[in-house]
């Protein structure tokens, strides 16, 4: 007699079909590029199926994939919209992060899920690691396309492990014993003020943040603030041990401006008032042509793709960077990041530094 839970035990009834969501063959995966690793390209092998509920079932397998490629492109799944990638950053992060110490201006959207960096569509982001300018930071940040850009708008990514490659030994060996200044002034208008990038309006606030992270302040006339921080400029990954190019001086050194803007900014400012600007860690200028290597290094290793509406990348933040191409038309790409790494070793002190007075 069969069993009252048997498929014959109801035989004009139709039975709910039971999927593993364990079983490797619900996904295929393939090279987005046949000459690059990452990213890494997984699709379902069914319809409908819940990219959250599978990257909940395979944990494991999502952190050798990140390890190895470090990135992973979801195309196909169900993603369900808004909630559904939050629900999704809320089990590939422990924990998920908010934004706070911002650099760039970004919009919260529900829970940990954020707009992408919204800079103007006619400018170009340049290749980065997520809060690399910072002592923590996040070890994983996915992105979601609820719509592609009509035109352009793509993210670029470039392994972290083969930009560093690049970079000349001795220019890798000063920044590796002496990491990056950060310079940052905030008010005044011509960046994010002080109160979006610490997400408060108490200034005792932003005082014990900075004070946890090793990053010096000093408050002047007008509501204006600036800080001070040495961070590291290689690092090593915490789980693969491997070294890797991360920091952004590129990014907020005032000599990657066009010089049309470099020169209005210095005209408004003093060069100790400019908005964000990046040293040696001993305050030394860090040279232009040192500059163009590093950029050099980023640009011959970007890696462009399309988005397609419901595409999902998943990057290590250490071992992969990101970008944003210009565009036009509409375009919606969400973020979100978790999974939180602090450096321990390289929160200096920069009161003895010139360039900081």
């Amino acid at each position: 007699m069969p069993s009252p839970t048997s498929p014959t035990a109801f035989p004009g009834k139709r039975q709910r079909r039971r999927v593993s969501l364990n079983t490797e063959t619900l996904v295929q995966t393939t090279p987005l590029q046949p000459d690059s690793a990452l990213p890494l390209l997984v699709q379902p092998t069914q319809a409908e199926l819940s990219l959250t509920d599978w990257i909940s079932h395979h944990p494991t397998t999502i952190t050798q994939w990140l390890h190895h490629h470090g990135g992973v492109l979801f195309r196909g799944f169900q993603v369900a919209g808004v909630e559904g990638f939050g629900e999704f950053i809320q089990a590939i992060a422990h924990p998920p992060m908010p934004y706070t110490y911002r650099s760039t201006p970004r919009t919260q959207v529900q829970g940990s899920v954020y707009t992408s960096t919204e800079y103007p569509a006619n400018r170009a982001i340049p290749l980065h690691n997520e809060m690399a300018y910072a002592c923590q930071w996040p070890l994983r940040i996915a992105f979601y396309c609820v719509q592609p850009a009509a035109e352009g708008g793509a993210t670029p990514i470039a392994d972290s492990r083969r930009i560093l490659e690049r970079i000349d030994p001795a220019v890798r060996s000063r920044f590796q014993q002496q990491g990056v200044l950060y310079v940052r002034n905030y008010g005044g208008g011509l960046d994010l003020p002080w109160q979006e990038v610490f997400q408060t309006e108490d200034r005792s606030e932003v005082e014990a943040y900075c004070q946890q992270a090793q990053i010096e302040f000093t408050w002047h006339d007008g509501d204006q603030l600036q800080t001070r921080q040495v961070c590291q400029a290689i690092a090593h990954h915490p789980h693969t041990r491997e070294a890797v190019w991360f920091n952004q001086a590129h990014l907020f050194n005032i000599n990657t401006l066009d010089p049309a803007v470099r020169a209005n900014l210095l005209a408004s400012v003093a060069a100790d008032r400019v908005p964000r600007n990046t040293y040696y860690g001993n305050g030394a200028d860090i040279p232009p042509d040192v500059l163009e290597m590093v950029h050099q290094a980023f640009t011959a290793e970007a890696i462009l793709f399309s988005w397609q509406a419901g595409d999902v990348l998943l990057l290590d933040n250490m071992l992969a960077t990101h970008g944003r191409q210009p565009f036009s038309g509409p375009r919606r790409v969400l973020a979100g990041m978790g999974d939180p790494w602090e450096s321990h070793d390289l929160g200096k002190t920069v009161t003895d530094i010139s360039c900081c007075k």
